[in-house]
């Protein structure tokens, strides 16, 4: 009897953590499922008939963003997650990535409780310009360089979503300069950086396992918060 009420109140804990706030996803590949993105012609990584050797993942359920609202008591708001989308507009091969970057995207997200940016792999593997930190007075040009567009990013994001609380997430194994970039920048605007660890991956995309670790990493680092 003494196991199952700590069951119970652990799991009232749990649900209490998001107590029915509601999330909004702003991603690239690892945050997409197919059917389950908005708008719904964004490219996905993730579907419902896996491919041996590129991912284990076949099930909605099985996404990081899934498990993390599901298990913490969140409500889904957005999920606006594009495949091979970069934060800045410089894409693979220096193609103009305006049309799908995380700065074309950041005024569709609904009207959250919690953001959950989770970007910057492509930057790091398309070897897009780094640039200079850049806070204010962005020009055109400045957006297709990471450090600016990251700094135009949180801004905009802050502007457009008062009373909404943000968080960054990290990918590991990405270039030490993106990773410094993206944690100075937060430091710049006082958003928090869940930086994540040893995460499991197929074909560089987490697998069902890593889908795992990164909803634990992620919701051991906010429920920390409350």
């Amino acid at each position: 009897m003494a196991l199952l009420v700590a069951l119970i109140f652990g799991m009232a804990d749990m649900l209490a953590a998001g107590n029915g706030k509601s999330v909004s996803i702003l991603g690239d590949s690892y945050s997409t499922f197919d059917g389950y993105v908005t708008p719904s012609n964004n490219l996905v990584w993730y579907d419902r008939t896996p491919v041996p050797g590129k991912t284990d993942v076949g099930k909605v359920t099985q996404t990081w963003w899934h498990k993390f609202v599901k298990d913490n008591g969140y409500k889904l708001c957005e999920n606006n997650s594009y495949s091979g989308s970069t934060i800045c507009n410089t894409g693979y091969h220096d193609d103009d990535y305006s049309d799908r970057s995380f700065i074309s995207r950041v005024g569709n997200l609904g009207c959250p409780d919690v953001i959950l940016i989770f970007g910057g792999t492509n930057d790091s593997w398309a070897g897009s310009p780094i640039g200079e930190y850049k806070y204010d007075n962005w020009s055109r040009y400045d957006l297709y360089s990471f450090r600016p567009a990251m700094a135009y990013m949180l801004s905009e994001i802050s502007d457009r979503y008062p009373n909404v609380e943000v968080y960054v997430i990290l990918n590991d194994d990405l270039k030490d300069d993106i990773d410094n970039s993206v944690k100075e920048v937060c430091r710049h605007y006082g958003v928090d950086c869940i930086e994540l660890k040893e995460i499991d991956k197929m074909s560089g995309h987490p697998t069902i396992k890593g889908m795992a670790q990164i909803a634990d990493q992620v919701a051991a680092y906010i429920n920390a918060k409350r």
